[in-house]
């Protein structure tokens, strides 16, 4: 995938493009110039794993539909496989905030031009400003148009929108609403080159928490729409008094909406904003849903309901609120969607935002939005009767191991429900996104047919009726869009520790398998025991304080039991690192964020005991050759132990970095062989690099040739007596990189191009023991990344 980068200058009104064109280089014209072996690269198959705030259908081609993400970039849908496709992986760390997608554009004159607009977060954890991404192919390549402030891809409020719109009276002209104050923005040139709309009188004001850095920041400008009937812009803003502007002369010239502050800016006593708006252009509606809350996380106000979805005439300016009256739970938490069937005017679906317990609800109406039908819904007591069966077998962790537990089903409809989309151009397929997943049906219209779910018996009592469901399944094969923390390839089967969905067991990469079942939110570390690969460890942070951190499976990881729990470490949080020693027989697991010091365990974690010599906090590996010997890191002090973890020492080693050590290995079939990675903190005056030693910790060596290295692992030898290959995610001569060495680190080449960089890799990476130069690798956002040597 090519990119063309462009030179922003960053003037009072206008930034874009100044014609500095920089090809990359093929990837095979570049491996051959370092020397290396070429590469092709997979996902291990997870298919989703995070959230997808935005899904959106070209109007005029079928089957061109775009999904974006939070923080792992965005996708073009493939009709012929049913899969998607990652358009952003060539992402590099100097920019990794262009991961993150705030908004995405489709043009619905030359179908060929896709937009998004890039930027993770509007703090200063990024140093980087958002940009504005311009393709005509379809996102196969990109150009950059730099703009001169931050966007938020993964800040609250990232489902909102969508904030990039395409002009679809003149395409050449794009909208984009911001965040922080800086107003409404446009473009006249595809995107190329921007200015901002100096007439546009509303930057927003509406705020989270103004004490909470991440929730700080001005909302801004929301959604941009056209009345293409009487052809007006409509553009939401994030201020419940002035929450709706519009332009009747092509944007020349700008007023607030008369009504719109009574309809949108307040419900039951909780100041509201505008979340999304949908379009009706056959019967001349503006279909606006509000929200308390700018989502994603929130579920209803502390009292009263959390929005509304109000009907505006286009062409007579009346208001009519149109809210769903009824919600089996109680009150409305707010909406999360909206969407129209362009291909039946009149109809219309809404979804709501967090309706926590027991599950979401979505809302279907057939005449535009004077009544409304419920997905699901309770007859006597909570017997839950639902339009719908929820097929998860394309992601089946998506029960989180879990049982239904009355109402409240462990496959859910979702939560944090923004992406929320009708096909234009098939009134039978509606796609919505989750926190998790992508939902989606090419069955709909069944809903009609059903009737109504509930009815009454003879004595006035609620009575399911009986429907003819239809079936929702996965639809997020592609997407892969996991943080993923640790990896373990034993041989035929890879462990992963992971955010938000604990961990996997792949045994067939191609595959997408269950959790592990050890209670974790979020997996933090795995090892195996190297003489012993039957025993698998795992530690992460779990749900509540009932179970421990530590899980333990010996079958592989086909079965898992929690280790017991550690007195003063609580859940939710602390999971740190464990290690098993080479013979399975002893687990060292050091919590993190605690004053508790590390612990071991002589009984697969049936009980364990304080280790001497550690301080918290501390880094922990096993050597891979000798069963008495583990190793520690922290703060610059390397530590062994020679008696299966009771106790450790320091080596005395100097010269190795201070912090920022984020990974350090013992190498299979070496004892006494550790490498360690730093990736160094400039601001904190810490240096990087990578560093080895062999003898246990005692010495080291520094390898000259990396200014910063984030993790290192290893694989299978090139020769049979060889050195095992040495993979590295790592900066050398100012480029950050996927890294290979097959003589024991004397020479290293470069394996990964440009086209494949997924904006950061350097949690964890090892090689594969038993196919010489595979390494699989982890990303903050695209899932588990594999290698092979190009056949």
């Amino acid at each position: 995938m090519r990119r063309r980068t462009f030179a922003a200058t960053a003037g009072a009104a206008v930034v874009g493009a100044g014609a500095l064109s920089v090809p990359l280089l093929a990837g095979a014209e570049e491996r051959n110039r370092q020397g290396g072996d070429a590469y092709t690269w997979k996902n291990a198959a997870i298919n989703g794993g995070g959230f997808v705030p935005g899904i959106v259908f070209n109007e005029t081609e079928a089957n061109l539909i775009y999904a974006r993400t939070d923080i792992g970039g965005c996708y073009r849908w493939q009709e012929d496989s049913r899969t998607w496709k990652p358009l952003l992986d060539w992402v590099g760390r100097d920019k990794w905030g262009y991961s993150g997608v705030v908004s995405m554009a489709t043009d619905p004159v030359e179908t060929n031009r896709v937009y998004a607009a890039v930027g993770t977060y509007t703090t200063d954890w990024d140093t980087n400003n958002g940009a504005i991404l311009y393709s005509d192919d379809k996102g196969d390549t990109w150009g950059v148009a730099e703009l001169p402030f931050k966007q938020g891809g993964n800040m609250p409020g990232r489902g909102m929108g969508e904030r990039l719109v395409v002009n679809p009276a003149d395409n050449a002209e794009l909208y984009l609403g911001t965040p922080s104050g800086n107003g409404l923005w446009r473009s006249k040139d595809y995107g190329r080159t921007w200015a901002k709309v100096e007439e546009f009188p509303n930057p927003g004001n509406f705020v989270i928490d103004p004490a909470n850095p991440y929730n700080a920041d001005n909302q801004g400008v929301i959604w941009i729409d056209f009345d293409q009937i009487g052809g007006k812009i409509y553009v939401g803003v994030a201020d419940p008094a002035d929450p709706l502007y519009v332009s009747e002369d092509g944007g020349a010239t700008w007023q607030a909406v008369p009504g719109a502050a009574a309809a949108l800016g307040s419900v039951d006593g909780n100041r509201t904003i505008p979340k999304q708006s949908a379009v009706d252009n056959t019967n001349g509606f503006l279909y606006v849903i509000t929200g308390y809350d700018p989502g994603p996380y929130n579920g209803a106000p502390a009292s009263g309901n959390g929005g509304k979805i109000q009907r505006l005439s286009t062409q007579t300016g009346e208001w009519t609120d149109v809210t769903p009256t009824y919600n089996p739970r109680g009150v409305i938490p707010g909406f999360g969607g909206i969407t129209i069937d362009l291909q039946n005017p009149g109809t219309l679906m809404a979804s709501t935002c967090n309706n926590w317990y027991p599950d979401e609800i979505l809302y279907r109406s057939t005449d535009s939005g004077a009544t409304w039908s419920l997905s699901w819904d309770y007859a006597e007591g909570q017997d839950r009767h639902d339009r719908f069966v929820m097929d998860s077998s394309g992601s089946p962790w998506l029960s989180w191991n879990g049982e239904d537990q009355g109402p409240a089903y462990a496959v859910k409809h979702g939560w944090m429900i923004e992406a929320f989309a009708i096909d234009p151009h098939n009134s039978d397929r509606l796609m919505w996104g989750t926190g998790a997943t992508i939902w989606g049906t090419e069955e709909l219209t069944q809903w009609d047919a059903q009737g109504e779910l509930i009815g009454e018996d003879g004595n006035g009592g609620r009575v399911a009726l009986p429907i003819e469901q239809f079936t929702v399944g996965v639809r997020a094969e592609g997407v892969e869009e996991c943080a993923v923390l640790d990896l373990a390839a034993i041989g035929g089967t890879l462990v992963s520790a992971v955010g938000d969905v604990g961990g996997f067991v792949h045994t067939d990469l191609g595959r997408a398998e269950p959790m592990i079942d050890t209670d974790w939110s979020t997996g933090t570390s795995v090892d195996f025991a190297q003489s012993k690969p039957d025993v698998v460890v795992g530690t992460g942070n779990v749900h509540g304080n009932e179970k421990g951190h530590v899980g333990v499976s010996t079958d592989r990881g086909k079965t898992w039991k929690n280790a017991a729990p550690v007195e003063g470490v609580p859940g939710d949080g602390h999971g740190g690192t464990v290690a098993v020693t080479a013979d399975g027989s002893k687990i060292v697991w050091s919590p993190s964020d605690t004053e508790v010091t590390p612990v071991y365990s002589t009984d697969l974690g049936e009980t364990w005991n304080p280790v001497e010599g550690l301080p918290a906090g501390a880094k922990v590996r096993s050597d891979r050759g000798k069963a008495s010997v583990l190793y520690a890191f922290s703060g610059g002090v390397f530590y062994r132990s020679t008696d299966g973890g009771k106790t450790f020492a320091d080596t005395g080693a100097t010269g190795l970095p201070t912090g920022a050590v984020e990974n350090f290995r013992a190498v299979p079939g070496h004892k006494n062989h550790v490498w360690l990675a730093g990736r160094g903190d400039e601001k904190e005056g810490i240096g990087g690099g990578m560093w080895r030693s062999k003898d246990g910790g005692t010495t080291w060596k520094k390898i000259t040739v990396f200014e910063t290295a984030e993790s290192v692992g290893f694989g299978k030898a090139a020769k049979r007596s060889g050195y095992p290959a040495i993979f590295t995610s790592a900066v050398k001569d100012g480029k950050a990189a996927i890294y290979r060495s097959t003589d024991g680190g004397n020479r290293w080449s470069r394996i990964n191009d440009d086209d494949h960089q997924w904006a950061w890799s350097g949690s964890s990476i090892t090689g594969d023991p038993q196919i010489y130069g595979r390494v699989y690798l982890t990303t903050n956002g695209r899932g588990i990344i594999y290698g092979d040597i190009a056949a």
